[in-house]
């Protein structure tokens, strides 16, 4: 499946996604500094879609959704490289997953952001109505 979001393509095949350049973004991203390729990558392989966002043959945005494809979906790893903001990619990608076909009937669909509330918001996400139902676990490494 791919869309067009004016002149870049948001795509779900992962022979395109270009993983050093995905690494070197989520490397400095806050929920992921320092995550190495060899994660990323099995991240992605085990993940249920990932999408790219490109110009061209250039990748310009990366998008993870985790999921079972029947009740629920987590979207997480949404980038969009510095000289591609402000051009809709990430509403466009974060709307490529909640169409796909793949996808659909879940109950819940989830996603954290610690900035781009509006960006999500704009496609129907909105913050946890129970937010202390919900908890917590993060071993230490």
């Amino acid at each position: 499946m791919i869309v067009r979001q004016g002149a870049y393509e948001i795509d779900e095949a992962r022979e395109r996604l270009d993983f050093p350049r995905v690494q070197t973004w989520l490397t400095t991203a806050y929920w992921s500094e320092g995550i190495g390729q060899a994660q990323i990558e099995r991240a992605a392989a085990h993940s249920s879609l990932v999408v790219g966002a490109y110009l061209d043959d250039t990748q310009a945005g990366y998008l993870r959704v985790v999921s079972d494809r029947t009740t629920f979906a987590y979207i997480c790893d949404v980038f969009v490289d510095s000289a591609h903001r402000g051009r809709g990619l990430a509403k466009a990608m974060v709307a490529f997953a909640l169409a796909h076909p793949e996808h659909q009937g879940l109950r819940r669909w989830l996603l954290a952001t610690r900035d781009a509330h509006t960006v999500y918001g704009a496609v129907g996400f909105e913050p946890l109505p129970f937010p202390e139902r919900w908890m917590l676990h993060a071993p230490k490494a």
